[in-house]
Formats: C-alpha cells, structure tokens, sequence
C-alpha cells in the first residue's frame, strides 16, 4: 500500500482550462486525462488524501461518476469549490475539513489551504495543501499537491520531498558591506 496526495483537480469545471491553463483542448480531454493518469498512478489498495476542489458536480451525479473510476481508497479534505454533493458522494473513506496524519513515521496536516503556521510546525510537522495551484513560494515543510504542480497526477510524500531537494540552489544573501 502506498499513500499519495493530489490536490485541484476541478473535474468538470470549465474554469479550470482558462485561470490555470492547463494543456488540454476541452474540459473532457482534461477530466479523461487526469482519471488516465491516477489511473496510472495508483492502485487498488493505495490511499489517496485528495485535499480539495475535487469537482464542480456538473451536470449532477458527475462527480459520484468520476470518483467511481478512480482506484484507492479515498479520502476528502473539503476545498472552496467542492459541493455538497461532491462531499457526500459514495466512494470517500472519510471527508473533512482538515486532517492529521502520519505517513512513514512523518507526521502531517492536511488541509486545502496552506497555512502560515500549523499544530506543531515547530516539531517538524509538515503541511500539505492545495489551493494555490502552484503559485505560492513554499516555506519549509510546507508542500503544495495540485495537479498544476505534479504533473496532473496524485504524489507520494516521498516524491514531493525528492523534487524540494532537487530544486535551484537558493543563494544566500549579499552581505552589507562593513565600513571601517
């Protein structure tokens, strides 16, 4: 079993194609790729902690249709455009607004909005999110799990910290000069 996160998915939202341009030529090429790719992705017996905007829910019963071709064991943390029919849909494990877990001895909080500080930050916890599509800067042990920022498809904690290790070198700042 392996535990993935995916955040903004926007199944059968049109909105998605325009503000996040995303690389698909209609919103049924996008939804058909993003379930071929979780399909790819994960199998039967993984988890998947989906942290938000799962689906617009039009027309009804859409989104109960999508979720119903995902494999996992899923798991909803309720974003700002998810429905109410989309959290009370058959297929979710669990749906709430907010979560603490722990995933190969890492503890974690999920939630779809990233925080500035969150329950024990300090210790090490670290914080998974979506709602910002990839646009905000990350500060340490913090990660966002959008789509937009994982290739369209659901991550592993594993992965996500893999690619954080891998980023540009950061320069340290210019020191001010010292005058004598």
């Amino acid at each position: 079993m392996t535990v993935y996160f995916t955040a903004d998915t926007h199944f059968s939202d049109p909105r998605v194609l325009a503000i996040d341009r995303r690389p698909f030529a209609s919103l049924e090429e996008h939804d058909a790729a993003l379930v071929a790719l979780w399909r790819e992705t994960v199998r039967d017996d993984d988890v998947v902690w989906h942290l938000g905007d799962f689906a617009r829910d039009r027309p009804a019963g859409r989104a109960a249709e999508i979720l119903a071709r995902l494999p996992g064991e899923k798991h909803l943390i309720l974003g700002n455009n998810d429905p109410q029919s989309v959290a009370t849909a058959p297929g979710w494990a669990s749906v709430g607004h907010y979560a603490e877990i722990a995933v190969d001895g890492q503890r974690l909080v999920l939630c779809h909005y990233p925080f500035r500080t969150w329950h024990d930050g300090s210790k090490g916890v670290v914080n998974l999110h979506g709602h910002s599509h990839g646009r905000l800067t990350p500060i340490p042990r913090q990660y966002d799990v959008g789509v937009d920022v994982w290739d369209h498809r659901p991550v592993t904690l594993e992965t996500i910290r893999a690619r954080r290790r891998r980023g540009p070198p950061v320069k340290p700042p210019a020191r001010a000069r010292k005058t004598p």
